[in-house]
Parts: C-alpha cells; sequence; structure tokens
C-alpha cells in the first residue's frame, strides 16, 4: 500500500520543561491515551485516514483549541457546554500533564487531547467538520525574522479553513501589538471576515471568556489584550 509522503516540518518552541510532578507524570501515564481523539501521529495513521468525529462525540459539534497551554481555558469551555465535543491539541507535554489534572477535578467526558503539533491533526480532520476554533495567546515569535514561525501564516491557515464549516467562529486573543497586524492582515485573506464595527469589538473580551494565566501575566506587565473574532465565509 502507498501511504501519502510525510511533510517535512518544522516544530519551533519548547517540548518539556525541566520537570513534571509526580501526580503528573501519573496523569500521563494513567489518563491521555483514553482521552486521545484517534489516530492523529503519521507513526499511527500514515494512510492520514480522517478522524470519524461523529462516532467520537456521539454527533455533536466539535470544537478546536489550538494550543491550549495550561489548559483553563479548554476545561472551561468543556464543562461550561457539554452539548459539544471539544479537541485540544498542545505540543508542550507539561502543559497537557496541567490539563489532565484539571480533567480528573471537572469529570468532563466531552474533551479529547492531541499531545502534538496542530498540523498533524489537520491532517485528519475531515472537510467543513469544524464549528468553532480558538487560537489564545500564541507564541509571539517577536523577532521579526521570526514571524514566519506565527500560527496566523499561510502553512496553519491554509487547513484551519479547509476543516472550518462555512459561518464558523474563529476567535483569536493577543495582547501583541504586532501579532494583531499580522492576524488582521492574514486570516482575511485565508476566507474570514473580522466581525468587529467598533473599538469595543476587540477590547472587550467575549460573553463566555475565562481569562488565562497568559492573559493574567500580560496584564500584570501592562500589555493590552486584544479580543478578535472572524466568520468563516
Amino acid at each position: 500500500m502507498t501511504h501519502p509522503t510525510r511533510p517535512h516540518r518544522n516544530f519551533y518552541g519548547r517540548l518539556k520543561g525541566k520537570h513534571l510532578k509526580k501526580s503528573q507524570e501519573g496523569y500521563l501515564a494513567e489518563d491521555l491515551d483514553a482521552l486521545s481523539p484517534g489516530p492523529v501521529s503519521w507513526d499511527d495513521n500514515p494512510d492520514r485516514t480522517p478522524l470519524d468525529l461523529d462516532a467520537l462525540f456521539g454527533g455533536k459539534d466539535v470544537w478546536l483549541e489550538v494550543g491550549f497551554g495550561g489548559g483553563e481555558h479548554v476545561i472551561h469551555q468543556a464543562a461550561s457546554n457539554p452539548d459539544v465535543g471539544i479537541i485540544g491539541c498542545e505540543p508542550y507535554i507539561n502543559g497537557v500533564a496541567m490539563l489532565l489534572g484539571k480533567v480528573r477535578r471537572a469529570d468532563v467526558d466531552n474533551l479529547r487531547i492531541h499531545p502534538g503539533d496542530v498540523r498533524d491533526m489537520f491532517d485528519v480532520l475531515p472537510e467543513a467538520s469544524i464549528s468553532k476554533a480558538f487560537l489564545l495567546y500564541p507564541d509571539p515569535w517577536p523577532k521579526a525574522r521570526h514571524h514566519r514561525r506565527r500560527f496566523v501564516t499561510p502553512e496553519h491557515l491554509e487547513p484551519l479553513a479547509r476543516v472550518l464549516k462555512p459561518g464558523s467562529e474563529f476567535r483569536v486573543a493577543t495582547d501583541i501589538p504586532d501579532y494583531v497586524r499580522q492576524t488582521l492582515e492574514e486570516v482575511p485573506r485565508h476566507g474570514f471576515a473580522w466581525m468587529a464595527e467598533g473599538p469595543e469589538d476587540w477590547r472587550t473580551p467575549w460573553e463566555d471568556w475565562l481569562s488565562t494565566r497568559y492573559e493574567q501575566k500580560a496584564l500584570r506587565e501592562g500589555r493590552t489584550p486584544h479580543y478578535l473574532t472572524f466568520r468563516k465565509l
């Protein structure tokens, strides 16, 4: 059988911190496999067979969070919206372990976790299968020569647009003015409309927003959060 060719993908950023707590090592060993959305990696799914989201979530609408950090927001959304299924992607294993602890305490059953690159997830998500997506305080890669590493580039936005349903919502939160600039330049080029009608629309958090540790750090350091909402055309 001929398999698709694995693309060469550079990954930038940390995959693991200095240490994990014993409890977090236990979460990873005991809970992660059961919360997997399915065979996502190239080693487990060389044919890139699409995930069966109906079987995974019982026909619910599916949301996607890209880079969930410590998991505060994604667990909040899962607990607040039991009528949807949510997939969280995060390559930083310390963040994955933190979320697994939160899953135990929240006792949610509508959340699945991919501990890896969201680009691999895009490969196996069916076209027009995601109803809402979140990109919250992504790595800003502040140096100009590193801006191509940001999420808001064609390498990520093209497959994101493919998997989002028409009319679905894409939320971006960032405290970095230049990231706002690049987001507003690039996202509409890939089939999205910015929904703001006035300044309060990007200055005011969404009604169901839960402030994350990254936002709290930004506020302590005097940076201003921006809340950008796009609609997939």
